[in-house]
């Protein structure tokens, strides 16, 4: 679908915009094309987001049309805004708060059952300013999390606190327990991206859980054991096929369930961003009074006792770093040998990036270096995630289409002719 808009500049030209597709899942590709503007027009291509947190983010290129008055942003160059070269999708993954937002915010959509609207316009000019100037064309795309037919359902039960995202039909499908980071809260999006691919997906709470606020108490394995067990019995799940997949100190309890788990038998798992320990010792700051968790686990520790000894895993095993991870010792983690000595080395996948940072999120999602989180709801600092944007959002691309392949073939025991 071509979604369009236009503006009649003068009596001979009549700019013309189109995205397509206009609607689409938010790791697709699309096609951002202007035309009939007058050769040698210079232009800017800019993108608004209002997110649900009641701010605004930002993106946009400087573009000249050709000889036949037309940009493609997939084939053309930028020279100059917040991307430069031939960036399809710079639009969205250079994303950044308007001038005048608060600081250290970071982009992340609650409402999975709503859309990622992108208003995509098209200014006079190379604008860096975009307040009062008036739009040559305007469209707005929406990015949804959720394809057609995925459905969300609230769980509640044996004290969970969890969503389950199921894709269309009747299964039964492969399924796939999701685990976030240190911040907690019950975190959806993941999850119903991967319900969009095949997979049934439960991203669970386990550090902000219901039963953890009444109770006070951090929640022991047998409640992970419990999240396996609901996606083990569900009927549109096929129990003998499930997949563990954390990011950050997700890793380390993804790791742990993996290897000690009596009851939990995964299939593989997915670990990004992460460590197989856990050894506290100090928190550095930079100048800017900005958190670099890193150190907590620095050096490597060389007791056994304090690491999961991975040595011990039976499933395969994604991992997903990136080499300029200022949160978390993942590089460091990862030249871990335990797997090499014990022999199950070629259980191992590693994809390692270099300059991206921590929060490797699905592809084209706004890079964030630093960021307010709430550690453990006990307070708030910002903290430094690391990354360089372009290097950054490389990462994110590839790490996706490697996972999604990568849980293809180990949940479904064949590639995915679409990956």
């Amino acid at each position: 679908k071509i979604c369009s808009f236009q503006l009649r500049m003068d009596k001979k030209h009549c700019v013309k915009l189109s995205v397509q597709p206009s609607r689409a899942l938010v790791d697709e590709k699309f096609i951002v094309l202007v035309q009939n503007a007058p050769p040698g027009f210079q232009m800017t291509i800019h993108s608004l987001h209002h997110s649900e947190d009641g701010h605004s983010w930002e993106a946009f290129g400087h573009y000249t049309a050709d000889a036949t008055g037309t940009v493609n942003v997939s084939q053309d160059h930028s020279v100059g805004g917040t991307y430069s070269g031939v960036e399809p999708m710079g639009l969205l993954w250079s994303l950044r708060p308007v001038p005048g937002s608060k600081s250290w915010l970071r982009f992340r959509k609650m409402n999975v059952e709503t859309p990622m609207e992108v208003a995509i316009s098209v200014y006079q000019g190379h604008q860096t300013v975009f307040v009062d100037q008036v739009q040559l064309a305007s469209v707005v795309a929406e990015r949804w999390y959720m394809a057609p037919g995925v459905r969300r359902i609230p769980v509640t039960e044996s004290d969970l606190t969890a969503t389950l995202f199921l894709p269309p039909g009747p299964g039964p499908f492969p399924g796939v327990l999701d685990l976030w980071g240190g911040g907690g809260q019950l975190v959806e999006y993941r999850s119903a991206l991967l319900a969009s691919h095949g997979f049934a997906s439960l991203a669970l709470d386990y550090l902000t859980a219901k039963i953890t606020l009444k109770t006070g108490k951090m929640v022991e394995n047998d409640y992970f054991e419990t999240a396996y067990k609901f996606l083990q019995e569900h009927p549109q799940v096929s129990g003998s096929r499930i997949a563990m997949m954390g990011l950050s100190f997700g890793t380390a309890m993804t790791l742990k369930m993996a290897v000690y788990s009596e009851v939990m038998k995964l299939s593989c798992a997915v670990c990004i961003s992460g460590t197989d320990f856990l050894s506290i010792t100090k928190v550095c700051f930079t100048e800017e009074k900005q958190a670099i968790y890193r150190d907590l686990l620095l050096p490597v520790p060389t007791d056994p006792g304090m690491k999961v000894d991975v040595g011990r895993l039976q499933c395969p095993l994604l991992l997903i770093v990136g080499e300029d991870d200022q949160n978390w010792a993942a590089p460091e983690s990862a030249q871990d040998e335990m797997m090499e000595q014990a022999g199950n080395s070629h259980l191992l996948t590693l994809r390692s990036y270099p300059n991206a940072g921590h929060l490797i999120e699905p592809p084209y999602s706004p890079h964030t270096r630093a960021s307010i989180i709430n550690v453990s709801c006990l307070c708030t600092v910002v903290v430094l995630w690391g990354g360089d944007t372009v290097a950054h959002s490389r990462a994110q691309e590839d790490a996706w289409r490697k996972t999604l392949a990568f849980l293809w073939e180990n949940l479904y025991g064949r590639k995915n002719s679409a990956l």
